[in-house]
């Protein structure tokens, strides 16, 4: 197998050789090719080339499908950023700051259909295999995202139901990345459907950290400001696990939320964490989803050796402080 770093220098390359009309048609596939170009780390498509590798197929024959379901990712960045109000997306305007709030829904509305078609670049064999996937996981994100909405309407949030919203929003394209890598790969459906629930639990166990981070991070390597999701006034884990407390418990931590925006605020609130012990219990939560990632993986056909790939991968991802 290769390395993250060969895996991301294909996705890299195949993302700049994409054709798109030009001319009169400028104005819709700009910012496409705007959203596309942004960077990041790849980690989706690199897990779909890493999953038809290791079941036996070269990389390059899942190159389309990865490109799919990268272009699908940030589709929903460019439609959440709308719906969020959005200003920045990694160090730069987003596409509708840039351009204007219907040029990235119509954009993004012609990502999704863009994607649809490379993931389909498939054998004919596993064409409804490969689309029942995505299709089951684009309908998950969605519905990920309709759940975080609602939490912000919401004063009482059962910890379980935030679970099940990053298990939407954020585990399930994971999932499927490494599901539909794996088809290609040649694995049995069985193998396929245990490399999605590696997928779903480390990306649920990303997430539990990216919200540890924000707060207990360090910036000078976390890469932003820590207490930006105290400062949005954001549903976390941490904070849904506050809430469970009791409800003097809750009160402390709404009363500390109705701070102004700012230093206090924050400090305000991770003294209240801290005080529960809440920095704790969610390193606590990313370690048993990462556990029942490992399980899932462990429970594949692969050899000690190509699990080992995913297992560093995994470390990566969960145990990054960037």
């Amino acid at each position: 197998m290769l390395t993250l770093d060969d895996y991301r220098i294909q996705i890299e390359s195949a993302i700049k050789n994409l054709k798109f009309p030009e001319g009169k048609l400028d104005s819709l596939y700009n910012p496409i090719k705007y959203a596309l170009s942004a960077g990041g780390k790849r980690i989706r498509p690199v897990l779909t080339l890493m999953a038809a590798d290791a079941f036996g197929q070269k990389a390059d024959q899942a190159v389309m499908p990865a490109l799919g379901l990268e272009t699908f990712h940030n589709f929903t960045l460019l439609h959440d950023d709308v719906m969020d109000k959005s200003e920045m997306r990694r160090g730069r305007l987003t596409v509708h700051k840039k351009y204007d709030e219907n040029t990235a829904i119509l954009s993004g509305d012609t990502m999704l259909t863009l994607a649809t078609q490379y993931v389909s670049e498939v054998p004919d064999t596993l064409l409804r295999l490969v689309l029942d996937s995505f299709n089951s996981m684009a309908i998950k994100v969605y519905e990920g995202q309709q759940l975080d909405m609602d939490f912000e309407k919401q004063s009482q949030i059962d910890l379980n139901d935030y679970i099940e919203m990053i298990q939407c929003k954020t585990g399930a394209l994971l999932g499927a990345c490494a599901k539909i890598g794996a088809l290609v790969g040649g694995a049995s459906e069985k193998d396929a459907d245990k490399m999605y629930d590696f997928g779903l639990k480390t990306g649920v166990a990303f997430q539990i950290q990216d919200d540890w981070l924000d707060t207990f991070g360090d910036p000078t390597t976390f890469g932003k400001n820590i207490g930006g999701d105290i400062n949005n006034a954001k549903k976390t884990y941490l904070y849904v696990a506050a809430l469970q407390q009791d409800s003097q418990t809750a009160e402390a931590l709404r009363d500390a939320f109705n701070i102004p925006s700012g230093d206090v605020r924050v400090k305000a609130v991770t003294r209240l964490y801290e005080k529960l012990g809440i920095g704790e219990s969610t390193k606590k939560a990313v370690n048993h989803y990462s556990s029942l990632a490992l399980k899932a993986l462990n429970s594949t056909s692969l050899s000690d050796d190509k699990k080992e790939v995913f297992r560093k991968l995994a470390e990566k991802l969960i145990g990054r402080k960037k």
